[in-house]
């Protein structure tokens, strides 16, 4: 089946949509992304996603081409006519594409912002459950990593190493603490205590993370937000990571040592079926 996607204003069959060679998101990853889980056919968090877009573009000094409202009625219209019950909604806005190649950025009253969506099917997306085996790798990345842009190419050769190194997923150490998984927030569990890193410009400002956590609050969770070593992550009872599109993903071992008794933890797997229930009620 052809996927409908969504260019610059129209919808197309993904065969017939394309960009300009020149546009910047290509040429210098000059563009921001948010992707937005649907179950049931409903969007997860989309007011969130819609925020944390505008605070991205913001920071780049880039103009929003699209209004929340309009987003959301795109949104809505991919994952119908897809007829995606359970998948992903990827969103993309580069800041344009200019006549030639320049570092300078383009006036912008003369390119305007490429938008584009697509939506991916992943049927049993809500119902899997991984337990994951990640390894820690040097966080090499640029110092803004909270601004959600399109600057993925380490992230992706971190899950390469990860994979290599027959594991799941790697997570990124900085001045000897942990900052994040490769394309989610980290935590680890320590006496029935949630620990994970504060806010700041070295970890993305997770949309699921702030639910999770908050969910986590109303149950009467502890929370600790501070950094940790990789050291007291292999010695904790348990770990997970949060992200749109893997909810909350229990880990069960850590360059090689198992967390407790191998087995996914309690606290993850009772946080990721409040989030999941809590969600759904609120889903668009």
């Amino acid at each position: 089946m052809t996927r409908t996607v969504y260019v610059n204003g129209e919808y197309l069959p993904e065969t017939e949509a394309s960009v300009s060679i020149f546009d910047r998101g290509f040429l210098f990853a000059d563009a921001v992304y948010e992707v937005t889980s649907v179950l049931n056919g409903k969007l997860i968090d989309f007011e969130g996603h819609a925020v944390r877009l505008a605070r991205s573009l913001n920071e780049l000094g880039m103009e929003n081409p699209i209004s929340k409202e309009d987003l959301l009625e795109v949104h809505r219209e991919l994952v119908r006519v897809n007829e995606i019950d359970e998948g992903l909604v990827y969103l993309q806005i580069s800041r344009g594409a200019d006549s030639d190649r320049d570092f300078v950025f383009p006036d912008p009253e003369k390119v305007k912002p490429t938008v584009v969506l697509f939506t991916q099917n992943k049927p049993g997306l809500a119902a899997t459950v991984k337990p994951m085996k990640v390894i820690s790798i040097d966080d090499i990345r640029w110092g803004r990593r909270d601004i959600k842009t399109v600057q993925l190419l380490y992230p992706s050769m971190g899950k390469m190493m990860a994979k290599a190194a027959g594991a799941d997923d790697a997570w990124l150490i900085e001045d000897g603490f942990v900052t994040e998984g490769t394309s989610n927030n980290v935590y680890i569990v320590k006496d029935g205590k949630i620990i994970t890193r504060g806010l700041s410009n070295d970890i993305l400002h997770g949309i699921t993370r702030a639910a999770v956590l908050r969910f986590a609050e109303e149950a009467q969770m502890e929370i600790e937000e501070r950094n940790f070593t990789i050291e007291e992550a292999q010695n904790a009872d348990e770990a997970f990571f949060t992200s749109a599109s893997a909810f909350v993903m229990p880990v069960v071992e850590i360059d090689g040592k198992a967390l407790g008794n191998g087995a996914p933890g309690n606290v993850a797997l009772r946080l990721r079926e409040i989030y999941l229930d809590e969600s759904l009620k609120k889903a668009v």
